[in-house]
């Protein structure tokens, strides 16, 4: 058995409200300042040194089918970070926290300002149930059953990136300009 979490980083999507709002291609190979938005979450993943999937196809076309396919993938691991691959702006030690909070709780469910963001974490006692999602809820429902057994943490963190997804030309307009802001 592994080590510790892997992260399961989404990208799979088809993009949906990207394209309707004008955009073209794959939010996730959109340039944002000279990079797709999908390397910029794998640059982060790999700074923070943990183990990760990159799940680019699954069966079914919905979130949820995707955790499972990595799910699936990386059965081996003590748990599961389960990362959009449109989050272009977390931060390494959002993965951290969230990584070592699930030595506490089964589920952890980072915050911002009282928003759920991700990563989620998952421990292995999770897997039978990540495994076999579909759809498109994602793992809200995984979520929803630990919660109301009392055994889902929710994390704040100080990290407006683990809200701040790519989903629209709009959105991706707001992190080029916050990008700009930061340097």
């Amino acid at each position: 058995m592994s080590d510790g979490p892997v992260v399961i980083v989404l990208a799979a999507g088809l993009g949906r409200r990207f394209r309707a709002s004008g955009g073209e291609g794959s939010k996730l190979q959109a340039d944002l300042h000279g990079k797709p938005v999908l390397d910029h979450v794998l640059a982060t993943v790999k700074r923070s040194g943990l183990k990760h999937h990159v799940v680019r196809s699954a069966d079914g076309d919905g979130m949820a089918d995707s955790i499972a396919a990595g799910v699936r993938a990386a059965a081996s691991a003590s748990g599961w970070l389960i990362l959009p691959g449109d989050l272009p702006l977390i931060g390494e030690m959002s993965l951290h926290r969230v990584a070592r909070a699930l030595a506490d709780q089964p589920v952890v469910v980072p915050t911002f300002e009282g928003n759920r963001g991700h990563p989620v974490g998952f421990t292995r006692e999770c897997f039978e149930a990540l495994a076999v999602l579909r759809g498109e809820a994602g793992a809200a429902s995984v979520v929803q059953c630990y919660r109301e057994q009392g055994r889902a943490l929710l994390l704040p963190l100080d990290d407006p990136g683990i809200l701040t997804d790519v989903d629209t030309l709009d959105d991706l307009q707001c992190v080029r300009d916050l990008l700009d802001a930061s340097r």
